[in-house]
């Protein structure tokens, strides 16, 4: 009820002023009453489908967050329902339903969809690409979102970044890895370009929604497999059945969560509700990342405190052969197709830039820093 309480009075402020600016209203006139100015809208409702179990209170919890901000600041004028994965279609087509109209909205991520189109990979994240904060830049002010919408602009979708799950683990294996030999033939979940790498790597992908994966793991049908980090993976009790946690997840340094709304519907709303979804999915991103750092942390402990995890790294040949891979079987899509080209350039130019100046800068203080602290999960 706190949230909620928040939601109606605390926030409805900076929103609402946003709405009333929208509206031609002038600096004197800011302190009108912000939901008296949200109100005025026609009511609306809509559905959603999230491609995540009610469980992952972070993940679908987020989608929540977005519907309940709308409601509150339009006077609940503006309601979405929020469908869990699997409640009105399964995870991996939550896009197909934005598509074909059975939903308003999606909350998802671009790579599962690369199908479609393989330029959707960088929607959410490629291996060896950006962290969190350096998508959120690309994405909002390097010009990816222009390009991305782009792309979703064939499948009548407007796209909004709507949350971050930050740097991802590498995953769960049965048997523990230790070169590159011993991931010929092993069969993992692992979605997206990270997907494609690891095929060439020699494991034999699989792509499972979230509530698919663990009965997969449990009955042998696979041996290892990635999803987020601590929190989440400890929910999906993957480490009853794989214990051994690897990391770094260089398939996901910073993976973009995206709300797919159909165009359609999006036409039909009035400016300020539009822009009421620019704000709000933009606080959701936010939101999610937040919850993440705090949470994952406490996760991670408790896993090899108490449920026995032993964390390991992977070896460099696996690295170094996964960056190859990576670098160039994006230049091999480049090469065939000039639309992903076009995302992938800019992507790869904002990169080039980015990784110099993290390198030196917050590496130099990360590399002293971090390492003042005993480190409780290496030993």
């Amino acid at each position: 009820m706190r949230r909620r309480e928040f939601l109606g009075k605390a926030t409805a402020g900076a929103v609402g002023v946003g709405l009333v600016g929208a509206c031609g209203g002038e600096p004197g006139e800011m302190v009108a009453s912000a939901e008296a100015a949200a109100v005025q809208g026609p009511e609306i409702q809509w559905r959603m489908a999230t491609s995540f179990p009610v469980s992952l209170d972070i993940l679908h919890g987020t989608a929540e967050f977005i519907a309940e901000r709308v409601a509150a600041l339009t006077g609940g004028r503006f309601t979405i329902r929020v469908y869990s994965a699997g409640e009105l279609v399964p995870p991996l087509q939550v896009m197909d339903s934005v598509q074909q109209g059975t939903v308003q909205a999606g909350f998802t991520a671009g790579y599962y969809y690369v199908g479609k189109n393989p330029a959707l990979a960088f929607d959410a994240g490629v291996p060896f690409g950006l962290t969190a904060r350096q998508q959120m830049a690309w994405v909002n002010y390097g010009g990816g979102l222009e390009l991305l919408r782009g792309v979703y602009a064939d499948f009548g979708i407007v796209q909004f970044p709507a949350g971050n799950t930050g740097m991802q683990m590498g995953g769960w294996f049965r048997n523990p890895i230790e070169s590159l030999d011993d991931l010929r033939g092993l069969r993992m979940r692992i979605p997206g370009v990270g997907g494609e790498i690891m095929t060439r790597l020699g494991a034999s992908v699989q792509v499972l929604g979230g509530p698919d994966i663990y009965p997969a793991l449990e009955r042998g049908a696979i041996d290892a497999t990635e999803w987020v980090g601590p929190y989440d993976d400890e929910k999906l009790g993957f480490q009853d059945i794989a214990p051994n946690y690897y990391m770094p997840g260089w398939w996901e340094p910073g993976p973009n969560i995206t709300m797919q709304v159909s165009q359609a519907a999006y036409d039909e709303l009035p400016p300020s509700y539009q822009d009421l979804l620019t704000t709000v999915s933009a606080e959701a991103a936010s939101h999610m990342l937040g919850r993440y750092d705090v949470e994952n942390p406490r996760a991670l402990r408790k896993l090899v405190d108490e449920d026995g995890v032993t964390l390991r790294s992977f070896s460099e040949d696996i690295l170094q052969a996964a960056w190859r891979e990576s670098n160039a079987y994006l230049e091999e899509l480049a090469a065939d197709d000039a639309g992903f080209r076009a995302v992938y350039e800019s992507w790869r130019d904002f990169r080039a830039d980015a990784f110099p100046f993290f390198d030196g800068n917050e590496q130099a203080y990360a590399r002293f820093a971090f390492n003042q602290l005993s480190n409780p999960f290496m030993g």
